[in-house]
């Protein structure tokens, strides 16, 4: 079905449960790992999406088996292997499936090119690069020196010691941790400068331990991956998506309602559930439980909030502080600007746009309130401005979201389901 070219938003409170679909980051690691292992991986609550839909093509595309087993996905497990010798992967806009799966042609014996969209072209791939021809790994640019689209002529992975930066994107260091275990050698990662997004790395080493391997973190600094060790497929449950959880607990939060969401616990692998705890510091309520996560009360004050750990929930707080006394200011974010577009840059020009006041950090971004008014917001085909900016529209009246579609790369049926919560 086609998606509109725009949708408004009409105020009103959210109130309500709903059930999670699983994580887009899950999923994608899970997905990987699962053809990376020996014997069948069987993943459920797996999420569709336009994200992990590029990452199954893609596997496909080097020669593994994926199916649909009724509400599952069964993968038959390469036993560390990439069956195709050749192969041309669109990545689409998909950072996950353009980082993972460039470390992880370097484990095939054969070439394999990646490429996406243009705004793919745009975000920078050097620091994975070089850590991957520290390896042993022959890979190169086929265009601008750093970016995507890229060469790998591959025979498998020597190892080694590598070091890789930080600054940019924790999936440099997660797409090397995965591929680590099917070296020839001992792999030695060093980080250097600061780690952004450290519970994404954390998650990708829980899961690494789940499909039998265990990696030695010292301090998220360096890490010790043996060699020679396989991963082993298993049945995995996906628990749902805390980036995605974020914006219905907000709009509980911005409407005075009580929202509880599903598939999501208090002992979640993911960083952004902790973003229920910032809407706390705001004045909201919250509890939990084993599978459920719940807001209620107002959101009530502004904060300082260092969301280095979880920068993809900074739209999310950046449109819920126009509603608050005072001004709110995000810290520590400076690698916004690599994300699906300059997210930093997008927030001010719509906050703006809509009435809203917000300064731009050298690393984040203040924002406070205004006399806000409705607007058509440009959404840069980047799901999480959509999704942040629907949130304003319950509260402001002639809110209209553009390419509201855009939604699709991780959560297709967002507005869908942010319309269940009305009353």
């Amino acid at each position: 079905m086609n998606s509109p070219d725009k949708i408004v938003i009409a105020p009103g409170s959210v109130s309500g449960e709903i059930a999670l679909p699983g994580s887009k980051s899950i999923t994608n690691r899970a997905l990987l790992l699962g053809a990376l292992a020996e014997g069948p991986t069987s993943l459920s609550n797996h999420l569709r999406s336009e994200d992990t839909t590029v990452m199954t093509q893609a596997l496909l595309a080097l020669g593994f088996s994926i199916a649909c087993r009724g509400d599952r996905l069964a993968i038959g497990g390469g036993g560390g292997a990439i069956p195709a010798e050749r192969a041309e992967l669109n990545t689409m806009n998909s950072g996950t499936t353009m980082r993972f799966l460039t470390a992880a042609c370097a484990l095939g014996r054969g070439i394999y090119t990646l490429d996406g969209r243009p705004r793919m072209r745009e975000r920078p791939l050097a620091p994975l690069l070089e850590a991957l021809k520290q390896l042993g790994a022959a890979v190169r640019c086929l265009e601008k020196e750093g970016y995507p689209p890229v060469e790998v002529t591959a025979d498998g992975l020597q190892g080694g010691e590598c070091r890789v930066g930080g600054e940019i994107s924790s999936q440099f260091l997660s797409a090397l941790l995965m591929i680590s275990p099917l070296a020839r050698e001992k792999v030695t990662i060093r980080v250097e400068g600061e780690l952004v997004s450290r519970p994404y790395a954390k998650m990708t080493l829980e899961m690494m331990k789940e499909f039998g391997v265990e990696a030695a973190n010292r301090d998220f600094r360096v890490f010790e991956v043996p060699a020679g060790r396989n991963y082993r497929g298993r049945d995995y449950f996906i628990e749902g998506d805390a980036s995605s959880a974020s914006y219905f607990l907000a709009a509980g939060a911005l409407t005075g309602g009580k929202v509880r969401v599903r598939n999501l616990g208090l002992d979640s692998i993911q960083g952004d559930a902790a973003f229920i705890r910032v809407l706390e510091k705001m004045g909201a309520d919250w509890s939990g439980g084993d599978d459920w996560l719940e807001v209620t009360g107002k959101l009530q004050k502004s904060v300082r909030v260092d969301l280095n750990d979880m920068p993809d929930m900074v739209p999310t707080l950046a449109v819920a502080a126009l509603f608050v006394p005072g001004e709110t200011v995000i810290e520590n974010v400076a690698n916004l600007r690599y994300k699906e577009s300059d997210r930093l840059a997008a927030l001010a020009a719509e906050i703006g746009k809509i009435g809203g006041r917000a300064r731009l950090l050298p690393d984040g971004i203040a924002v406070a309130g205004g006399d806000l008014r409705g607007g058509e917001i440009e959404t840069y085909d980047d799901h999480r401005i959509a999704m942040a900016f629907s949130l304003a529209g319950l509260r402001v009246p002639g809110i209209e979201i553009k390419n509201p579609g855009c939604v699709g790369k991780t959560l297709p049926e967002y507005f869908e389901l942010l319309d269940s919560l009305r009353r």
